[in-house]
């Protein structure tokens, strides 16, 4: 770290474990912010370390960076998140994952009734074609060969 307190780019991509790219990525999604040197060159106060550290926390724990970025923009001035913070962001995601592993739940039951069939009316099918949705779209297959959401 220079005397100023300041990371360089490689510092603060060593120090968090990320890809350089990555750092790059993050700062365009507003998670992480720079200023520029005489240079030219990024620099990062050391306390976005921290912010690395809470994104890739929250990503571990299933958390879109979209929701992420999201939640750190409720902070003021780029703050670095505290331990109260996290408490209640991470209460704000646990419903968000709680009815995601709900959905996951009910998907795990539904695979128990399917046999991998690969059938092409889908009629009876739980998990692609509920309530028959796809036979409104016209007859033969609806599903060959392209990803439909019903």
């Amino acid at each position: 770290m220079s005397d100023s307190g300041w990371l360089g780019v490689g510092e603060v991509a060593r120090r968090s474990g990320i890809a350089v790219s990555t750092l790059h990525f993050y700062e365009s999604q507003g998670l992480v912010t720079s200023e520029r040197s005489a240079g030219n060159h990024r620099r990062y106060r050391r306390e976005a370390l921290r912010r690395i550290a809470f994104v890739r926390a929250a990503q571990a724990v299933g958390i879109s960076l979209t929701e992420i970025a999201e939640s750190l923009r409720q902070l003021p001035d780029q703050r670095t998140p505290t331990k109260a913070d996290w408490a209640r962001l991470s209460s704000h995601w646990r419903q968000a994952l709680d009815r995601r592993i709900a959905d996951l739940q009910a998907l795990r039951d539904d695979l128990q009734g399917c046999i991998g069939c690969g059938c092409l009316s889908l009629r009876a099918c739980r998990l692609y074609n509920p309530q028959d949705r796809l036979g409104e779209r016209g007859p033969g297959p609806q599903r060959l060969g392209k990803r439909v959401r019903v």
